[in-house]
């Protein structure tokens, strides 16, 4: 007869295994429902409320009811970016919260930053540009390049006795 702590060793075991095994049926199914959940935020409404599939509150929607049932049976049948591409296929791009990453949409998340960057860019080398002809038009001895110095101290005169008054 098997002593008093080997049945307790064995019970132990027993109860660390079924738990290891529900916490993993658990956490599969909880993945199914991660992927929806994440899926469904990463799509629009294609009623044209304006809203995230998962979270349209528009009171009578024709359309959430029946892409969430699609969705449903889109992620039980393939990967994530499988499924977001059958969506875009079926509505177009518009269901997409934002555009995907890869091809062409890649150039519409770089475009506005390297535009944005450039300006910025340009604009610092605009300013240096002129700032240099400036001191350099000064130490030649012409503080204003292409203006005459009797035409500028005539008109700052005028416009002191204007504004005098």
């Amino acid at each position: 007869m098997p002593s008093l702590s080997l049945r307790r060793w064995s019970l132990t075991r027993w109860t660390q295994a079924a738990s290891v095994a529900i916490l993993a049926l658990v956490m599969l199914g909880a993945d199914a429902d991660a992927r929806f959940n994440s899926l469904g935020h990463k799509m629009m409404c294609a009623c044209s409320c304006g809203q995230i599939l998962l979270e349209c509150n528009h009171v009578g929607c024709p359309d959430s009811a029946r892409m969430i049932d699609e969705l449903h049976t889109q992620v039980s049948a393939g990967s994530d970016t499988q499924v977001l591409n059958w969506f875009v296929n079926k509505y177009g791009a518009v269901v997409l919260a934002a555009p995907m990453r890869g091809g062409f949409d890649n150039v519409a998340w770089i475009t506005p930053i390297a535009v944005f960057a450039l300006a910025i860019f340009g604009t610092i080398y605009l300013g240096r540009t002129w700032n240099r002809r400036h001191a350099t038009a000064v130490a030649a001895g012409h503080p204003s390049p292409g203006v005459h110095l009797t035409a500028d101290t005539t008109m700052r005169d005028r416009i002191r006795r204007e504004t005098e008054l």
